[in-house]
């Protein structure tokens, strides 16, 4: 299978896509839209920007925590799961994971798998691999089972279908659901779809979702949702299949709570989610309900490249609530479907990059104008900004000493751009040549290109400074 999604756009290909996407006045106004509406009620749910500060220290701090206590508690949480009747897997990369996947669903002649919301499934195109092996890979969280009945992929990490409008959707579901008409009616549509959903929980053989916090404490996995559909998804079919990335472990129970509470309320405002479910192993006996067996998969997909480095680290801290993309000017005015990864928007940017390797990337870091705003509101204090500069450097130059070099470093490496900057450097370092350049610039100006009607020639020439900051600095210092 390939190693990269198969919508993936190319670094060549990004900026046509961020121009055809700009210039859909649609689909910027549609963003726009809801994205003052997520910024809206995400400001409401933290009225005490004391409290806020507090709030995210403490995730900071708790994020911070299990990931230097990481391989640890990754053993502890295989110990403990597998004390609890779980059977946990480990995957170095995407297909390892779907291939772990494929092969327990075929043991249980599989014929369909319903999947709750996982965008780990969506990062290893799970569902391509399972309609390669034949088996039909149903989503079930309603935006997700639009996008996948329009053949499309996800445009935000929380609310995938958030790019269409009702009228869109009443027509895709008019063309594709047997039996459904056409209408506007948002509560008619969401019934059209849980009719289809609530006959596939009954059939489907094997049930997958996604993970949120996995408590190593305990051998707890932590589920976050609305719909119902992961409760369904983890219950009805007789197999459970979990997959997470390696970073979602915690260590106790009770630090799930503080980046539960900041998770909800900066993903969508709520105060709380419909559901919040914690599976710690398969039915027992006596019990009425839950699946049979119960499988875990752990994957690594280029995390632990970011985990190497004492910097890039913090990239996985992210508890995946979106509000760094729901403020990015960037992502709001070109919308996900632009960037052509998994994960759009800011935390695309820094991740991305280390799944897919900075050769297939390198153009994502420099898709943002670093005004801040995605570090200003992550709940766990990602510095993205600091990490943009960083992934943009390491695309630009070959690896320093003392740093392992990252999967496709250097990508973006030009001479041009190389040559320019030791010429900036050399001249901003060196008094005389600054001095001279000055000379040449006051008095060469009508070389330069008009623009704007004749704008440069107009200017008044700028006179060169008597002594550079340097020769002052230093007449100051005999003093």
């Amino acid at each position: 299978m390939n190693s990269q999604p198969l919508d993936f756009v190319p670094a060549s290909e990004f900026k046509q896509r961020a121009a055809d996407a700009v210039a859909d006045d649609h689909l910027r106004k549609s963003f726009r839209g809801a994205m003052d509406f997520l910024i809206g009620k995400r400001a409401a749910q933290f009225p005490d920007p004391a409290a806020l500060e507090s709030q995210r220290s403490l995730a900071e701090h708790i994020r911070k925590y299990s990931l230097a206590r990481l391989p640890e508690l990754l053993e502890q949480l295989e110990r403990k799961l597998t004390e609890n009747g779980v059977q946990v897997h480990w995957a170095e990369t995407g297909e390892e994971a779907c291939a772990i996947i494929v092969g327990i669903a075929q043991r249980h002649s599989t014929k369909l798998m319903v999947k709750g919301k996982s965008m780990v499934s969506e990062e290893v195109e799970l569902n391509h691999a399972m309609a390669d092996a034949g088996i039909d890979a149903l989503e079930s969280d309603m935006g997700e089972y639009i996008v996948q009945l329009d053949g499309e992929k996800p445009s935000h990490i929380i609310m995938p279908a958030i790019h269409k409008t009702k009228q869109q959707i009443a027509r895709l579901f008019a063309d594709k659901v047997p039996g459904a008409g056409y209408t506007e009616s948002v509560d008619e549509l969401i019934g059209i779809g849980r009719a289809v959903l609530r006959e596939k929980f009954m059939s489907a053989e094997v049930g997958l979702s996604g993970v949120n916090f996995a408590v190593a404490e305990t051998g707890t996995l932590c589920l976050v949702e609305n719909e119902g559909n992961g409760r369904m998804c983890t219950t009805v079919p007789e197999v459970h299949i979990a997959i997470t990335g390696i970073e979602k472990v915690v260590d106790k129970l009770e630090h799930v709570p503080p980046l539960f509470g900041l998770l909800t309320r900066s993903a969508t405002g709520q105060a709380i989610t419909t559901y919040f479910n914690m599976i710690s192993g398969p039915r027992k006996p006596g019990e009425k309900d839950g699946p049979g067996e119960m499988h875990l998969v752990l994957v690594d997909n280029g995390r632990t490249q970011a985990y190497s480095d004492e910097q890039l680290r913090s990239t996985l801290q992210c508890i995946r609530c979106g509000a760094c993309m729901n403020h990015c000017p960037v992502y709001t005015r070109i919308g996900g479907h632009a960037y052509g990864t998994t994960y759009p928007g800011p935390i695309g940017e820094i991740i991305s990059p280390h799944m897919l390797g900075l050769n297939a990337t390198h153009v994502l870091p420099t898709a943002s104008s670093l005004c801040g705003a995605c570090g200003e509101v992550c709940p766990v204090r990602i510095p993205i900004p600091e990490l943009l500069v960083r992934l943009r450097e390491e695309a630009q130059h070959d690896a320093r000493p003392g740093h392992a070099p990252l999967r496709g470093q250097g990508a973006a490496k030009s001479r041009l751009v190389d040559a320019v900057w030791s010429g900036w450097a050399a001249l901003y370092t060196r008094p005389a040549l600054y001095r001279a350049f000055g000379w040449l610039a006051t008095r060469f100006r009508a070389l330069t290109p008009p623009m704007q009607g004749g704008w440069t020639v107009s200017r008044t020439p700028m006179k060169p400074a008597a002594r550079t900051l340097h020769e002052l600095m230093a007449a100051r210092r005999k003093r």
